[in-house]
């Protein structure tokens, strides 16, 4: 199949999440600024890169304290051959999840107002 995580006529707003900033120290218990900052993830979609070249899309379930992700309804793509302009194929998963050891890249879909107020999750 064609097209990528991206591929729609109008591109949803990806903002860029340091999870591995957000696992690491004491988290504290709920009352911890990190359970927040996490709070505020919980069921949006997010997509997730790994290291070997793959995409996850998917609804944010969950992060433990090693920085593993579960997504649900997670879609993966993957380029069918190493060329870079080659189209993407996609296989629908479900639930998944993906070791913090693997993973590449994190980003969360927001709106424009949304992506401002989660700007401090970078810091």
């Amino acid at each position: 199949m064609e097209g990528g995580p991206g591929s729609s006529s109008s591109p949803p707003i990806m903002q860029d999440v340091h999870s591995d900033s957000l696992v690491s120290g004491n988290s504290g218990g709920d009352g911890s600024p990190l359970v927040a900052r996490l709070r505020k993830l919980l069921f949006r979609r997010m997509l997730v890169g790994v290291s070997d070249g793959r995409f996850f899309l998917g609804v944010f379930h969950c992060i433990d304290k090693q920085g593993n992700i579960i997504l649900q309804d997670a879609v993966e793509y993957r380029s069918v051959r190493q060329s870079s302009s080659s189209p993407m194929e996609q296989r629908c998963l479900g639930l998944i999840l993906i070791p913090a050891r693997c993973r590449a890249s994190c980003h969360v879909e927001c709106s424009i107002d949304e992506q401002m107020s989660l700007l401090s999750l970078n810091k």
